[in-house]
């Protein structure tokens, strides 16, 4: 499964009602790094399918989210675990950094 682009107005219910945990993607289509990373965000997707659920948030749809969590720069990556922020990465990241980062 890849990951999953969702709007501001389904985070609430994508994001922080979910029971798994979720790997949140802060980007935009215009950020450079954000579109490095994008590939590694694709392989954890498929990776840990059925462990945590991935999405991706474009800051510039949903800049109420990205401001309400303090997205600064991106690309950011948010791990939530029932519905609260567990842990926080700014910018670009190995896939290893990422996994080792967040404990995956």
């Amino acid at each position: 499964m890849s990951a999953l682009h969702i709007k501001g107005n389904e985070f609430k219910n994508e994001v922080l009602s979910c029971t798994d945990p979720v790997l949140v993607d802060f980007f935009a289509e215009w950020c450079g790094p954000c579109k490095r990373l994008a590939p590694t965000i694709e392989e954890i997707a498929q990776e840990y399918e059925g462990k945590i659920k991935v999405v991706k948030v474009d800051v510039d749809e949903a800049n109420a989210v990205a401001a309400q969590y303090g997205i600064m720069s991106i690309p950011t990556l948010i791990l939530f675990k029932d519905g609260n922020v567990s842990g926080k990465i700014v910018g670009l990241q190995s896939k290893e950094g990422i996994i080792k980062e967040f404990g995956l």
